[in-house]
């Protein structure tokens, strides 16, 4: 009984930070981590924007210069943790729901828990996080130096970034305190990403149960999409960022608003190896179990059609039994339904509907940046030159 509550408790959310939010009372019920997320990007904006009016620099704080700042803290921040919220229980339902299917069959499932325990022994360790905080810090001592020197540039106008770099406290605690927490919590949802790819690999090599004619299209596989679709959060958290960065290089003219179709490219490709990548783990196993469908299936309907010809078709029908209501018409109908849920397996747990969610969170973010190029002023003129007949 222990074992199998551990199967239905499954959760990636551990480690010393969480564990803090839990003391602190910023995590309810277990899995949701948003008040925690709300507080500490609260916390560190407040603690900005004090250090912004302390010296003076208010005007640029809230100018589009200082729009990546409020973004981060205040938009991307609350994301990531909204994204656990909202995703954890899932892990724990596709736990549940092939344990409870049988697609992990009884004797496997000692396996799956032995994986399930490795994955929460990392999931809980310091190590890790302690690891990431690491980098963290290394990146923003390593790689923000030049960074650095332009914000503080950017908030007193162009003076010497050596005067500026011993009184502009604010930008220190930006790029020192509040980017370096920002980068630890994308690093820590990369660790965790790569605990799910890890426990979806292991799992794929288990002797699965799997049915081709299962009505998701998916051998039974169907809800792993499910799962993937709540991923939304962070995808948009990735894509606000990037809005953010981009928005503040347009306005102070380092790039035209053409230049950042590339970049834009290359965030969509990280979407979709973060997001859909790990769903090609499975493809293997369903390809496999649609090859042998097929197989079974056809043979299965050689049959039946066979002997539905010989019995209504043949020269020898059977004699006394009417045609009308029977029951041989629908199964043959049921049959050909089955053979074509087969022929139409997905090798990826995927459909149209996770892909416009997945699209749309991108998308949506970077929607603001259009008007560079298209001004609101001119498109409210266009728009009401049209509706007046202009």
């Amino acid at each position: 009984m222990e074992k199998r509550a551990d199967l239905e408790d499954f959760s990636l959310l551990g480690g010393p930070l969480y564990r803090l939010g839990c003391r602190l009372g910023l995590v309810r019920d277990r899995t949701n981590t948003a008040p925690l997320g709300l507080a500490l990007g609260a916390a560190l904006w407040i603690v900005l924007f004090a250090l912004v009016l302390v010296e003076g620099l208010g005007h640029v704080f809230f100018s589009i210069e200082g729009i990546g700042a409020h973004v981060r803290l205040l938009v991307t921040i609350p994301l990531l943790f909204m994204c656990e919220a909202f995703i954890d229980p899932r892990f724990a339902a596709f736990v549940q729901e092939i344990v409870g299917s049988e697609i992990v069959p009884s004797a496997t499932r000692p396996a799956l828990e032995f994986q399930i325990a490795r994955i929460v022994r990392w999931r809980d360790s310091w190590l890790p996080e302690a690891l990431l905080l690491l980098a963290a810090v290394v990146f923003a001592l390593g790689m923000r130096n030049q960074s650095f020197i332009d914000f503080l540039s950017g908030l007193t106008g162009g003076s010497n970034p050596s005067v500026v770099s011993e009184t502009a406290w604010s930008s220190r605690w930006y790029w020192a305190v509040c980017m370096t927490v920002l980068d630890f919590l994308f690093l820590r949802w990369l660790w965790r990403i790569a605990l799910w790819c890890f426990f979806l690999w292991h799992v794929s090599r288990l002797e699965l149960r799997l049915v081709p004619i299962h009505p998701d299209r998916a051998a039974g596989l169907g809800f792993l999409e499910v799962v993937h679709t709540e991923f939304t959060p962070l995808v948009l958290a990735i894509s606000a960022t990037q809005s953010a960065s981009l928005a503040k290089d347009i306005a102070s003219g380092r790039i035209t608003f053409d230049a950042m179709y590339p970049g834009v490219a290359l965030m969509l490709l990280v979407d979709v190896v973060l997001f859909l990548g790990p769903l090609l783990i499975f493809s293997p196993k369903l390809r496999a179990c649609r090859v042998k469908g097929l197989s079974d299936y056809g043979a299965f309907s050689e049959r039946y059609v066979n002997e539905f010809d010989r019995k209504w078709v043949g020269t020898v029908p059977t004699p006394g039994e009417s045609l009308l209501g029977s029951a041989d018409i629908q199964s043959l109908a049921d049959l050909s339904n089955s053979v074509n849920i087969v022929r139409d397996m997905r090798l990826v747990s995927v459909s149209s509907r996770t892909l416009t969610y997945l699209a749309v969170a991108a998308l949506l973010p970077l929607l603001p940046l259009a008007l560079f190029k298209y001004p609101i002023q001119e498109l409210l003129a266009k728009f009401f030159e049209r509706m007046s007949g202009g």
